[in-house]
């Protein structure tokens, strides 16, 4: 084997908002017990989602599936209004992990559809973000996923137009985005400040540093996980040759060949544990130099949502 150095990049793994939805769970089953319901994965991480399984939460696809009068909690990736009315409906007991962020853009769409503004989200279909962010004003917003889509996307007024993004994104991939509808609609509207979350664009600005310092780049994370993949493309258009893996058990030795430096990263949803597992893998090959490098400092927290006390203190006492 050829490789003799590992890089760490840092940032990389958990971000707040992983960090906040994860706990809100824990502390669930914590002061409540099992079952806690949770709607959607609480954060696309298989690794993640097995933990939490295993002390008692119930994963469901829809609010059907969840007993009327049950405690609930809404995935980091935010929800649809009518989630919300299915679930006062039941009588279910709610709390809201989405991610203050994803809120953020959830609120931005709703005042531009007030003002009367045509919006554009840019963003991958099908995500859970994009599902909830689009069924707030349905009728007032419409998806572009790549520039060729910019290119083509008609509004009703060209005058009258928003923008506003998925918060997982890459950064350069939505800037050519939205600079092409800036050129087609010089007065589009965008938000006061970047949809894009602060620990997506750092955890890509510690990779594109990584990816001109190694030979080889894997990416920790779930295949599910926009931000994770992205994070893996990032490496690729930066010189490096890029593989995301789930752990460390998927590392494929034929790809260590020739490699002399490694850097490794997680995406937002992937737990350090998986991190230094990897690191103990090129260790126990005989790699003996292993450097973490810093980009940026973190240090953004978010407090639990107030509701959860509520809730679990209602459920408690109904119990």
């Amino acid at each position: 084997m050829t490789v003799k150095k590992i890089l760490l990049a840092k940032p990389r793994g958990f971000c707040a908002g992983v960090e906040r939805a994860i706990d809100v769970v824990n502390l669930a089953l914590e002061m409540c017990g099992p079952p806690v319901y949770v709607r959607k994965e609480i954060v696309h991480n298989k690794h993640v989602i097995e933990t939490l399984a295993a002390k008692g939460a119930i994963f469901v696809e829809e609010l059907d599936e969840v007993p009327e009068g049950e405690l609930v909690i809404f995935s980091a990736h935010g929800i649809a209004p009518e989630v919300r009315t299915m679930a006062a409906a039941k009588h279910l007991q709610v709390v809201d992990a989405t991610c203050p962020l994803v809120t953020k853009v959830h609120l931005e769409a709703i005042r531009f559809a007030h003002e009367g503004l045509s919006i554009i989200l840019v963003g991958h279909a099908g995500h859970d973000e994009i599902i909830g962010t689009m069924g707030e004003v349905p009728d007032h917003i419409q998806l572009v996923g790549s520039a060729e889509e910019a290119e083509k996307v008609q509004v009703s007024n060209p005058d009258r137009i928003a923008v506003t993004t998925q918060t997982t994104l890459g950064v350069d991939d939505t800037r050519e985005i939205i600079e092409v509808l800036k050129r087609r609609f010089p007065k589009l509207v965008a938000p006061s400040s970047d949809d894009i979350c602060y620990a997506t664009q750092n955890r890509q600005t510690a990779v594109k540093l990584l990816a001109k310092q190694a030979d080889l780049v894997l990416v920790i994370g779930s295949d599910n996980s926009s931000n994770t993949r992205r994070l893996r493309e990032v490496a690729e258009m930066s010189g490096a040759r890029a593989f995301l893996i789930e752990d460390a058990s998927k590392i494929n030795p034929a790809w260590l060949e020739g490699a002399h430096s490694v850097a490794i990263t997680a995406g937002a949803s992937a737990p350090e544990h998986l991190v230094q597992e990897v690191v103990e893998y090129f260790t126990k090959l005989g790699v003996e130099d292993v450097t973490e490098v810093e980009a940026i400092e973190e240090r953004v927290t978010f407090t639990p949502p107030p509701e959860l006390a509520y809730a679990t203190s209602k459920r408690g006492r109904a119990k």
